[in-house]
């Protein structure tokens, strides 16, 4: 009879986690205060009562705390591998520390916290759910706890379960959210503590002491099995160009991580800000110089988010987020906002094709701006790359394009080895800072590049990862992105490699993620993060 898991499932289920030799016995470590980076200044206007708190290093000791704990946890934003192994991880510490202690998910995200909508963690529930994908224990969503409602709610329900913490797992916006909460509940008197964790397959959440959030090595190493296998596809058949879009909305690391792994013939970081103009004709170049080699195939990587590194694009959207705001824009009609764009950004739109033109006028996201992973930059692309070819009068060879966007496919996938270690250490770290009766932190594990036991822990102020940014004309705290470092890191040795990629096929084929054999493989880290 067929059953509801797989055999792959079940050996998972079976996983134990590698952890850190200081997590081996929670009781012998405790979280002793370092100096840490300073906020900026203007944060402490918001934030009076965490402004200027330590960073804190778990280290060998003896713990003082006592008495069962009551933990909330919850996911927020989108999903990332490994997830559920950071909430296995808090159940199993809490249990550690007293059999009484409690779980509580909230469901469906932050909503859920403001809702008062809720489920007991048991073991019974969570076993069904170590190292294996996806969000769906608990669920998860994007509600931003802003308004003076939302946190006067989110206060009531903490105060209703008497949470001890709040285990934040989310990225930049989620892990402000933290430091809200953590700023609110102080000056209410609340003593429930809150913890963020690093969670975004985009790779964004980076700073000195966050070397890569969760999630980010399995979805990577899944969208490089896929890219490998079009690209023996491509040398199969030769005679189609693949445009492949990859997640990453504000910055490019998965397109990075992704090109050091695959090694397209073209792979494009949005950082490098290149013009339209000199991004097609770097195309049509290559496809000219490969015809001349006898090619008519290739692979061309795009980030999600290259349209808005493009100058003039980038100018070309502000000025139709500044026309819509948060209005619908769906019903616009091109023509009708041609007519309200002036000079180069009229030029420029009236360019694009029609079918672009729509998905620029497509509703806005919460914050106004426009949800860039419904325009299809590879059509884009492949569009004005044809009528480039077109005017060429050198150009004897025959372009055909396929578009493909890698995006769900690496969000909630079974998490690599490298992840599900990571994740459960995070767990583990952010109930000790629960338990030590630290707030307003976020989790940090250093040297991961390292075998896990020699990994190293510690938890840093939120506040110091943020600054204050001009959001729909108002300034808001919020966590500042890390993009690609043009001068140093995987891209150095990726600019210079990119080059011999382009005429001679020398693809990489990194295949399925493995979880079982040789260590080189099951274990391996990001490319990037070794470079």
């Amino acid at each position: 009879m067929f059953t509801s898991i797989s055999p792959l499932q079940r050996k998972r289920l079976e996983y134990t986690p590698r952890i850190p030799k200081i997590l081996n016995d929670l009781s012998q470590v405790v979280l002793k205060p370092i100096e840490a980076k300073h906020p900026t200044e203007d944060l402490k206007k918001l934030f009076p009562k965490t402004f200027g708190q330590k960073s804190y290093r778990l280290e060998k000791g003896k713990s003082d705390s006592r008495g069962s704990l009551t933990v909330g946890v919850v996911f927020s934003g989108g999903q990332a591998a490994g997830g559920h192994n950071v909430i296995s991880a808090i159940y199993d510490a809490l249990k550690e520390f007293d059999a009484k202690s409690k779980v509580i998910g909230f469901l469906e995200g932050p909503g859920g916290i403001v809702q008062n909508r809720w489920v007991e963690v048991s073991e019974k529930k969570i076993a069904s759910y170590r190292n294996q994908g996806g969000f769906d224990m608990i669920g998860s969503g994007r509600v931003k706890i802003e308004t003076a409602e939302q946190l006067q709610s989110s206060l009531k329900t903490v105060e209703e379960h008497r949470l001890d913490g709040l285990v934040i797992i989310g990225g930049d916006d989620s892990n402000t959210n933290a430091a809200i909460l953590a700023e609110y509940f102080i000056e209410k008197g609340c003593k429930t503590r809150v913890v963020g964790v690093p969670k975004t397959i985009d790779g964004d959440l980076r700073s000195d002491d966050i070397e890569i959030s969760f999630g980010f090595d399995t979805a990577c190493k899944t969208y490089s099995e896929l890219i490998g296998n079009i690209a023996r596809d491509a040398l199969s058949a030769k005679k189609y160009y693949h445009f492949i879009k990859l997640m990453g909305r504000s910055a490019s690391h998965i397109a990075l991580e992704c090109a050091l792994s695959t090694h397209p013939n073209l792979a494009f970081i949005g950082e490098e800000k290149k013009g339209l103009e000199t991004i097609v004709h770097e195309i049509a170049d290559l496809v000219c110089r490969r015809s001349e080699a006898g090619k008519e195939y290739g692979i061309v990587l795009v980030p999600e988010g290259l349209i808005e590194f493009i100058p003039e694009m980038k100018v070309l959207i502000s000025e139709l987020n500044k026309l819509f705001g948060k209005e619908n824009s769906k019903s616009a009609n091109p023509e009708d906002v041609e007519n309200h764009l002036t000079g180069e950004h009229k030029t420029l739109f009236a360019k694009l094709p029609e079918k672009i033109k729509k998905q620029l006028l497509l509703d806005r996201d919460p914050h106004g701006n426009i949800q860039v992973s419904q325009i299809e930059t590879e059509q884009l692309l492949m569009d004005l790359v044809k009528k480039e070819l077109k005017n060429r009068t050198g150009y004897k060879g025959k372009f055909s394009a396929q578009e493909h966007f890698l995006g769900y496919e690496g969000r909630a996938g079974m998490p690599s080895n490298f992840d599900a270690n990571y994740c459960y250490a995070l767990g583990l770290l952010s109930a000790l800072a629960i338990r030590d009766q630290l707030t307003g932190m976020i989790c940090s594990i250093q040297r991961l590049r390292m075998p896990p036991e020699d990994w190293q822990l510690k938890v840093v102020p939120i506040l110091q990862l943020m600054h204050l940014e001009m959001r729909l004309g108002k300034e808001k705290p919020v966590i500042q992105k890390a993009i690609v470092d043009l001068k140093k890191g995987p891209f150095v040795p990726f600019s210079h490699a990119r080059k011999s990629w382009e005429i001679e096929d020398d693809y990489r084929y990194p295949g399925p993620i493995q979880f079982f054999g040789d260590p080189e493989i099951t274990d391996a880290v990001p490319m990037s993060m070794i470079l």
